[in-house]
């Protein structure tokens, strides 16, 4: 059974830092492209970043939102990946997700939810 578990969410005050992990387990995602989406509440879920499989496969992917705070990178022998999130704002409040990119709709967790407060 495929699982993703994210953590590392939690309360930050304006201008922090937080680390997420996704752990993945039941299969290696190092083929894959992974992505970290994140849903606020009343909106949409959206992919705010995008690591490619490889350095050769393509770059990294941003959001115009997260871009130059936010940096995603991955650890295949672990099967893990990670956001590190800086200079946090009110605005990136949401529960944050991670996934293969494009998202696969069984492989979707409880995410972790990051609140930062003004």
């Amino acid at each position: 059974q495929v699982q993703l578990v994210e953590s590392g969410g939690g309360l930050v005050q304006a201008g922090g830092s937080l680390g997420l992990s996704c752990a993945a387990s039941g299969r290696s995602f190092r083929n894959n492209a992974m992505g970290w989406f994140r849903q606020a509440p009343g909106k949409e879920r959206e992919l705010v970043a995008r690591i490619p499989r490889s350095w050769i496969s393509g770059t990294t992917y941003y959001a115009d939102s997260v871009k130059g705070r936010f940096t995603i990178s991955r650890d295949n022998a672990e099967n893990t990946v990670y956001l590190q999130m800086n200079n946090l704002k009110p605005e990136d409040t949401a529960v944050y997700y991670c996934n293969i990119d494009p998202p696969n709709p069984n492989y979707w967790g409880k995410g972790t939810l990051v609140t930062v407060s003004s």
